[in-house]
């Protein structure tokens, strides 16, 4: 190796200076060759480090000879080497046991169909977000909230008195009183936040007795089915925090303004199939409509249903997935009354539309949707349409510090509540007084 650097020295150095050389050479040669002139390293990386599963075992083929009969030591009531392993018949109990239930094959199983059925649940993370609710539920979107809603809080014989300082006071309370940690956790915060908000709407209950015909419902399960197209779709489980009335909310948009949905034309995602992200079944009932209550329930009446971002550990979604929920179970309660009110079949354009609400929040940033189900007929994109107007993206406050921020020794955000606006409060204090004034 190196044959002219190795002659040049075999001429022109001593010969001790030589077999040295060829010493250190060949070790080096031994070690790599000329590859070691340069730096090599090895590392030893474990296989848990590289992320890589080791292969399943492959299971041993089981060979059957017709007219041979296995050797089996199941006579002998123990393991014998060289005798295969006994093969015995299932044991069934005489009774019915649910901790050792076996299900059957979903092909065996009653409510088996071939026809796929297309699930959205409270842990779904569409991909398209609200455009794909907006598909899914046949709605036309509005920014904002509807103008008359709005000039309900604006009115002074509808405000809390002290309501700024109130309302304040609420927001310390969940973000710096209500624990014995450092600072409490998005969970915790939120869900105290909103319970704070509600208990002080519900003060107003002395000059608007309306709301004393109301009532909060929790953990309740939903389950609504409609149609879109060729494709079956359905809404289960449990969204949240339900607001229920004795009396139905009055309708946000005339007859002039559902007519005009027509015209409306839905956006299209393609090449994205609106059924993505969707739980695909084919165990399913297809006639399941249910509000989650009785029939014989004194507060019939969705009301407004409050979404708490961040309340599930299991799920985080996204802003964008977080309002496309907001959107489908709001349409899902609308439509499980609907069809109460007029029955499954068929689909038609709803006499009285049935208006819901919905309040969104991670206990910064709330947001506002009021949700008008126009029509029960979803197969088709065209005809009349739904209607939603959403406010999105509004927050209450903008910083609650424990501590304060300090950069470059100057304090940028003092510690405490600051930057609170009044407005997102009055959104939903008229959400909360809608139908009660």
């Amino acid at each position: 190796m190196f044959p002219e650097t190795v002659q040049c020295l075999k001429t022109a150095a001593p010969l001790f200076c030589q077999a040295a050389f060829l010493k250190d050479l060949r070790r080096l040669s031994a070690h790599g060759g000329a590859s070691c002139l340069q730096a090599r390293r090895h590392f030893g990386v474990s296989r848990c480090l590289t992320a890589k599963v080791p292969p399943p075992p492959k299971p041993r083929e089981k060979v059957e000879i017709p007219g041979l009969e296995m050797i089996t030591y199941s006579e002998r009531m123990h393991y014998v080497p060289g005798l295969s392993k006994p093969v015995f018949p299932s044991w069934e109990r005489e009774y019915k046991d649910p901790g050792h239930y076996r299900s059957p094959p979903l092909q065996e199983m009653p409510l088996h169909k071939e026809k796929p059925c297309y699930v959205y649940n409270q842990r779904t993370n569409a991909l398209e977000g609200v455009h794909q609710a907006l598909w899914l539920t046949k709605t036309k979107l509005i920014s904002g909230l509807p103008p008359q809603m709005l000039s309900l809080a604006e009115n002074p014989a509808n405000q809390i008195p002290d309501q700024n300082e109130r309302v304040q006071n609420a927001i310390r309370h969940a973000r710096f009183w209500d624990t014995t940690e450092e600072r409490p956790g998005i969970d915790k915060y939120s869900n105290t936040l909103l319970f704070n908000l509600l208990h002080l709407c519900a003060t107003l209950q002395s000059s608007h007795p309306a709301i004393g015909r109301r009532i909060l419902a929790e953990k309740y399960s939903l389950a609504a089915t409609w149609k879109r197209g060729e494709d079956l779709f359905q809404i289960r489980g449990q969204n949240g925090l339900l607001y229920n009335s004795m009396d139905p909310l009055p309708e946000v948009s005339g007859k002039q303004e559902v007519a005009d949905t027509t015209d409306h034309i839905l956006e299209d995602f393609y090449p994205v199939s609106p059924t993505i992200d969707l739980q695909e079944v084919h165990v399913y009932n297809e006639e399941v409509n249910c509000s989650g209550f009785r029939g014989d329930y004194p507060y019939p009446h969705a009301h407004t249903l409050y979404f708490i971002g961040g309340a599930d550990t299991h799920c985080k979604l996204q802003p964008e997935q977080f309002r496309a929920k907001m959107v489908m179970f709001t349409f899902g309660n609308a439509l499980a009354r609907a069809h109460k009110l007029y029955g499954t079949q068929p689909q038609r354009v709803l006499d009285r539309p049935i208006t819901l609400q919905a309040v969104g929040t991670n206990g910064r940033i709330f947001h506002f949707m009021v949700f008008q189900l126009n029509t029960t007929d979803l197969s088709g994109d065209d005809g009349i349409k739904n209607q939603v107007w959403l406010d999105k993206d509004v927050e209450l406050y903008e910083f609650a510090k424990v501590r304060p921020l300090i950069k470059k020794k100057q304090v940028m955000v003092p510690a405490g509540l600051a930057g609170y606006k009044p407005e997102t409060f009055s959104k939903f204090l008229a959400l909360y007084l809608h139908g009660a004034v």
